[in-house]
């Protein structure tokens, strides 16, 4: 792709990693003025992109095309539910949303699908923003130096998070120093919700993870001399700012309290550490020393100090009696049933929820708590269908490159970003993690890293970033 105006595209590229930071500040972008600023950087950023390149949607038609169906068919999906429709499709698609007619205008015979038409359009232009991060990511990470600087960006901003959390329980103050929000036993850093914050650590945990082993030593053999002068070189390296920053996310992650964000973390990093065992060719003593200093250092001594019983004792004494997450998705799932293609429209959970909530459930839930089920009843069944086919390419992108490449670095991006697709399949059966602006933008960024780490070229290390 040829690029007339390199210093806007290095700009873009700072701004995007620049976004990508802040927006776990602003209460994890959760917020209507936040997501309206992350939705206005983006835009701005891609409308930028293709002013600049003459030639931009040529070369992402042709390199990603399917990437292309995909987004946009999700994207029509939403659009179908919020435009206006002509009152003979409203009778035959949905004659219940014909009671709304009563409260047009006079004379108005036209009306949108969707349950909530103000929500969905909100839901709509999220999706949208999304999906210009996603084609942003793979225009502008390019190179071998922006996806180091990615990788570092994404876990710099978990390690403030992860030392903000920690610090705010350990202190023992009444007030968050961001908003002044209550401070509790347990950590939530600039979020709100515990396991928003848990759930966004596993996706920097997980950038940070792939950073050291991008930046493993390649060589097979060496002189007990230039084994002990790497051991030097390690210790007076960054790296050793990155495996630090890594045990403080761990910590932070562990006294979030968070059973399904823990195990979610555990889970998809030793199954994604057993895959680069099996497939990493050729295999660095490296690599197997930094997963058992994870286990012994991480799990069994530091975490064990800051409350992994505590979580423990919450699965423990977790019980179907206690929780009524699994009544709500229980009472919701006959909703399936109504609308199986289309859905209610996005972001109409917390509207259509109510009229069949079990009245023993006290509690109100926004949420499913599950975003299989949130998905399926908002987007309609074609709608989920193609957001799940999106993250499984970009998995077996992912995992076509941990198993052929050779090169350290898009070995690690590609262990980023399968460990990220695992750990938020996970965590996602239990909660709405991808409800945060912070953590969907995240995980829209390490899916595309997933894609870029199958077909970056490593022949020739550019200089510039």
């Amino acid at each position: 792709m040829s690029q007339p105006f390199p210093k806007t595209e290095k700009f873009l590229f700072g701004f995007l990693l620049f976004t990508l930071f802040w927006l776990p500040l602003s209460l994890g972008g959760n917020r209507p003025w936040a997501w309206s600023l992350m939705q206005v950087s983006f835009f701005l950023q891609g409308a930028l992109l293709v002013l600049t390149q003459p030639h931009f949607f040529q070369s992402l038609y042709a390199k990603y095309k399917w990437f292309i169906f995909l987004w946009l068919g999700f994207l029509a999906c939403q659009l179908i539910n919020t435009i206006p429709l002509p009152h003979a499709f409203i009778e035959f698609l949905r004659p219940e949303r014909l009671a709304e007619l009563a409260n047009a205008p006079k004379g108005s015979k036209w009306i949108a699908l969707s349950f909530d038409v103000g929500q969905s359009q909100i839901t709509l232009m999220k999706s949208f923003a999304y999906c210009v991060l996603f084609f942003l990511s793979l225009s502008l990470i390019n190179s071998p130096q922006r996806l180091k600087f990615t990788l570092i960006t994404i876990s710099a901003a978990g390690i403030c998070q992860g030392i903000y959390g920690s610090l705010e329980v350990l202190s023992g103050i009444k007030q968050s120093i961001i908003f002044e929000l209550p401070v509790t036993h347990i950590a939530t850093g600039s979020f709100v919700y515990k396991n928003h914050y848990a759930n966004y650590l596993l996706l920097t945990l997980s950038a940070a993870i792939g950073y050291l082993i991008a930046t493993m030593h390649i060589t097979k053999t060496g002189t007990k001399r230039e084994r002990l002068r790497r051991l030097i070189k390690f210790w007076l390296s960054n790296k050793v700012l990155f495996r630090i920053g890594i045990i403080v996310m761990v910590l932070a992650l562990v006294m979030s309290r968070s059973r399904m964000g823990n195990s979610a973390f555990f889970f998809s990093m030793t199954l994604t550490a057993t895959l680069g065992l099996i497939y990493f060719k050729p295999r660095q003593k490296s690599y197997i020393t930094l997963f058992v200093s994870m286990l012994i250092i991480d799990i069994l001594i530091v975490s064990s100090l800051f409350g992994l019983k505590q979580v423990q004792q919450r699965l423990e004494q977790t019980s179907f009696t206690q929780e009524s997450r699994d009544e709500v998705i229980a009472d919701a799932l006959p909703l399936l049933g109504e609308h199986p293609l289309l859905g209610f429209g996005g972001g109409t959970f917390y509207t259509i929820y109510p009229h069949v909530q079990n009245q023993t459930i006290q509690h109100f839930y926004d949420h499913a708590h599950n975003e299989y089920l949130q998905f399926s009843l908002e987007f309609g069944l074609v709608g989920a269908l193609l957001l799940a086919l999106l993250v499984i390419l970009c998995a077996k992108s992912s995992i076509s490159a941990i198993r052929r490449r050779r090169h350290p670095l898009p070995r690690g991006v590609a262990f980023a970003s399968f460990m990220a697709i695992l750990g938020m399949a996970l965590h996602a059966t239990v909660d709405f993690p991808l409800q945060a602006s912070a953590n969907a933008a995240l995980f829209i960024v390490l899916l595309s890293l997933g894609v870029i780490s199958n077909t970056i070229s490593m022949r020739f290390q550019h200089n510039k970033v």
